[in-house]
């Protein structure tokens, strides 16, 4: 990235109430666009495709995993539930299976009952309108409006991540604590209207190129909080646990406890819990994933 890049293109006095001009707003759009078209993600498999349900799976996977993570797993996820119907209908446990090495498997449930949802619900048609797509499970108010954009192209506003982070880089020079509140008008005020899907592309893969050139801005939003390290989480135990049950008939709480060499107290806490969400079943033996 050129150094220009690493300086706010349109710094904002954190007292200044107007919004920027239209002329600042189209050097800001140019300068993106400019950068996504010589540096953008272009070679995304999700990105060649507008089908609906694709584009689901792939905004699912993305909430909370490395895109290279992503990029392994999801034609392999396709290729084994191709379309809603195939989703729906397949075991919970091998949907749970084909989901491990992404992490936080509670995505892989909602993603199965979303597809029921869909095929029981709306005749297999995903819903195009965000505030629908947003009562469905796993599917949040940004990651509806992210889907309407990819999916059907639609001039949505809304604000993940990597958009937070560009506009409090731009726009919030010297600021602390922006409230996403803040930064909402000027997502819409940026937004290409014509062709929203692109627009979103640059701006997400020009955010994701500022993490690693500057101090992520994000800290600098009122809603910052940071993630709690993996190793030694129980995080990390659950997804242990689930992968020791891929493929497998049944296995003692006893044998489980001692593979992972926890707290017993801890690991019992972790199985019930795991039951409770609908992710194990209890066998004679002790536990399998449910059906």
């Amino acid at each position: 990235m050129k150094k220009s890049a690493r300086q706010p293109i349109v710094p904002q006095d954190p007292a200044a109430s107007e919004p920027p001009s239209d002329a600042e707003i189209a050097a800001f759009k140019k300068h993106v666009l400019a950068f996504y078209e010589k540096h953008g993600r272009h070679d995304m498999l999700w990105r060649h495709t507008d089908d609906p349900y694709r584009i689901l799976v792939s905004e699912i996977m993305l909430q909370q995993t490395q895109v290279g993570r992503v990029t392994e797993k999801y034609p392999e996820f396709i290729a084994a539930f191709p379309d809603f119907a195939a989703l729906a209908r397949a075991p919970q446990s091998t949907v749970v299976a084909a989901w491990q090495g992404m992490g936080y498997n509670r995505r892989a449930l909602a993603l199965k009952r979303c597809a029921e949802n869909v095929v029981g619900g709306y005749g297999g048609a995903l819903p195009r309108d965000p505030a629908v797509l947003a009562t469905l499970p796993g599917i949040g108010p940004a990651t509806a409006s992210s889907i309407c954009a990819f999916a059907f192209n639609a001039p949505v506003v809304f604000i993940e991540t990597n958009i937070r982070r560009v506009f409090i880089h731009h726009f919030f020079s010297g600021r602390e604590d922006v409230d996403d509140r803040e930064i909402l008008p000027l997502v819409a005020q940026a937004l290409d209207r014509e062709n929203p899907r692109v627009w979103y592309w640059a701006i997400m893969d020009y955010g994701t190129a500022l993490k690693r050139k500057i101090p992520n801005p994000n800290r600098r939003s009122s809603g910052y909080t940071k993630q709690k390290p993996f190793a030694g989480s129980d995080r990390r135990i659950r997804g242990r646990i689930l992968q020791m049950l891929v493929g497998c008939t049944g296995i003692s709480g006893q044998e489980i406890r001692a593979a992972l060499g926890e707290d017993p107290v801890r690991v019992r806490r972790i199985l019930a819990a795991l039951e409770t969400e609908g992710f194990l079943a209890r066998t004679r033996g002790g536990y399998r994933l449910r059906e």
